[in-house]
């Protein structure tokens, strides 16, 4: 009898199949849970509209974006304090334009008592109206308890400060800078260190229309005030005529009311210009801020148009990773079948 030699097993490279540990299917759950991953992160970007919503992200633009919010957030508190510092400027002004006006039929009231025959008493009379029309417009010219133009107390009496801009210093701290309008200068003061229009509570000598500054450069007789508050000074005389009011006495008066005119045109010409630099300042806070938020949306802001073609691509590849994982799953049933027959 003929004997065979033992047969020879080549073993070529191949994965031999299990109903335990089925492989095609891990490596397609594998494949599904990264895209499911992606696919999550694809639609948090799409919902917020972020690329960049906290530190784990990416630490270094997310603290860039997290300061810059907060100076922004400054940035609009300074356009805030500004646009209080506009309307306050704003009231200030309208009463300043009010008072010149008033000023101007002062004057000429004054005028026509030059006039022979006149009744003075009359005339003086609508003075009287003038003068309470100016002394109400003064005390008028309030906005949020501030009045730049009625002194009634000591702190009324101190430079006036409005917030301009903001800044941040290489080395991370921050400031507000300020403009200053000066009211009142040390004494001893002059017509032109003066900015009230009206002391109503003081020493009778801070307003323009109650200061003897004005008669003392014009060379007057007398200390001519348009307004002589109760606590003014006993050398202060009021700007009053009667029948017996002499011509020199015009023209003192007169050149006192000019003088007043010409400081409270200044004064007008002052905050004009301080409400001028408030609306630059306003103005430039805003394209600002514009530019900090547009420069934080560089950094974090998602592109709608990239996303929606990952989350369309993902969306693919979801499916088909399903496939792949419901295609490895049947395989043990494919395997079962083998032992049917």
């Amino acid at each position: 009898m003929t004997h065979l030699p033992p047969p020879q097993f080549i073993f070529y490279g191949f994965r031999m199949s299990s109903i335990i540990t089925n492989n095609a299917a891990i490596a397609a759950l594998q494949s599904l849970r990264s895209v499911n991953a992606s696919l999550s992160g694809t639609q948090q970007h799409v919902s917020t509209g972020l690329r960049i919503e906290k530190a784990s992200d990416n630490a270094a633009y997310w603290a860039i974006a997290t300061t810059m919010r907060s100076d922004s957030k400054a940035l609009s508190a300074v356009q805030d304090a500004l646009g209080l510092s506009g309307a306050v400027l704003d009231t200030t002004y309208t009463a300043i334009a009010s008072s010149i006006d008033l000023m101007s039929e002062v004057k000429a009231k004054l005028v026509a008592a030059y006039e022979d025959g006149v009744d003075k008493t009359k005339i003086n009379e609508d003075l009287t109206q003038l003068k309470q029309q100016l002394q109400s417009t003064s005390d008028s010219a309030s906005f949020n308890g501030q009045n730049w133009l009625s002194w009634n107390t000591g702190a009324d009496s101190a430079d006036k400060s409005i917030p301009a801009y903001f800044i941040r210093n290489s080395d991370g701290t921050v400031r507000v800078g300020t403009v200053s309008y000066p009211i009142n200068t040390p004494a001893p003061r002059t017509s032109t260190d003066v900015q009230y229009f009206v002391d109503n509570g003081g020493s009778g000598e801070y307003g323009i229309l109650s200061t003897e500054a004005f008669a003392v450069e014009v060379g007057s007789a007398k200390n001519y005030v348009m307004l002589k508050g109760a606590t003014a000074p006993a050398t202060a005389v009021d700007i009053a005529i009667d029948n017996s009011t002499t011509d020199d006495e015009l023209d003192d008066m007169l050149a006192t009311v000019e003088g007043m005119t010409k400081q409270m045109t200044a004064v007008a010409s002052t905050i004009g210009s301080l409400s001028k630099g408030v609306e630059m300042s306003m103005d430039f806070a805003h394209d600002l801020s514009d530019s900090v938020d547009s420069g934080v949306g560089r950094l974090v802001d998602a592109d709608m148009e990239d996303e929606s073609s990952k989350l369309t691509a993902q969306q693919t590849q979801q499916q088909l990773a399903i496939q792949s994982l419901s295609i490895a799953n049947s395989a043990p049933q494919n395997l079962l079948s083998l032992f049917r027959n």
